[in-house]
């Protein structure tokens, strides 16, 4: 899918043709025919058109034909069965830096993108390429910490309902929490490799007010990073303890079947006894039942109080 844009600070969005110039083209998962007619539109390398697309590519920095690429990772919610099994992932966004437009590039129509189609970003201009390019990295930072605070409420839902957990339900839960950290970690410091590189090498220009907003962008990334580690470490413990937990649960469950199966035997050994066809004590007493019940409860009880006296039971 193919549109093309034009904003000014102040001004709506309007939709264009990608023939006009100081636009910004959005392409999401484009096909082979929509590759070559950007490319002959504009001029922008098919190699860069085509970078994005590959879900495996990482972050860097590309430059050529006066042509520079961007490419960043950005988060976005793999799948979602239920409110309660929500996984997050990174995938690839392409930003190509051409003389007189700027192209985005991704394999999914995200909020990060969409956002400023409707309007949720002030100052927004396509004809500052280099200050759009800016705040996109900007967004995907605010977005990276919206989901790493997400991932931390769910954490502490998780925590409270593990003491008596006896499943692997709530494990696998934090598993993928615990997965999704990890991606969006690796994301996070490759993404400030570009971002200092950026900064370094004036690889794009760089008015100060641009500049300014590349150091907001790498603190907000910073905190992002620093916020993703903690919360791995806190979930990388918290498996481990209710791995713990879930095993000593169902080790009390398994000491409580099997003193009531003990419980159970005695009455049912005494009986199995008097089942039998031979000769027993009190065998011709009229009171011989209530006896051998009664004996049976004492037996019983007097089994349940030895096993409480040393906590077995």
């Amino acid at each position: 899918m193919i549109t093309a844009y034009i904003a000014k600070e102040g001004m709506d969005v309007q939709e264009v043709d990608i023939k006009e110039p100081r636009s910004w083209i959005k392409m999401v998962r484009p096909t082979k025919e929509e590759i070559l007619t950007v490319h002959k539109e504009t001029g922008a390398l098919t190699e860069f058109l085509e970078a994005p697309m590959d879900d495996e590519e990482r972050p860097r920095i590309d430059i050529e034909d006066e042509q520079t690429l961007i490419l960043i990772n950005i988060p976005v919610v793999e799948e979602e069965e239920s409110l309660d099994n929500v996984r997050y992932d990174t995938i690839p966004l392409g930003i190509i830096y051409l003389e007189d437009r700027v192209i985005t590039v991704c394999l999914e129509d995200v909020d990060i993108i969409t956002d400023f189609v409707n309007k949720r970003m002030k100052s927004f201009s396509t004809g500052k390429k280099t200050r759009f390019t800016l705040q996109i990295m900007y967004k995907t930072a605010i977005y990276y910490l919206k989901y790493l605070k997400k991932i931390d409420r769910r954490s502490l839902e998780l925590e409270n309902s593990l003491h008596g957990a006896l499943k692997n339900e709530q494990l696998i839960k934090l598993l993928n929490m615990e997965k999704s950290l990890v991606y969006f970690t690796t994301s996070l410091r490759s993404n400030e490799l570009v971002m200092k590189k950026i900064l370094r090498t004036k690889c794009i220009p760089l008015y100060e007010e641009d500049e300014d907003l590349l150091e907001d962008v790498l603190t907000e990334n910073k905190q992002a990073i620093d916020m993703s580690e903690i919360n791995s470490n806190i979930l990388s413990g918290m498996m481990d303890a209710f791995a713990s937990i879930i095993s000593n649960n169902l080790n009390i469950v398994m000491k409580v079947l099997t003193s009531i199966t003990i419980i159970l035997t005695i009455p049912t050994m005494i009986a199995s006894f008097y089942g039998m066809n031979v000769a027993l004590p009190i065998q011709g007493n009229p009171f011989g039942f209530y006896i051998i019940v009664a004996v049976s409860l004492f037996l019983s009880v007097a089994t349940i109080f030895g096993m409480r006296k040393k906590g077995l039971f």
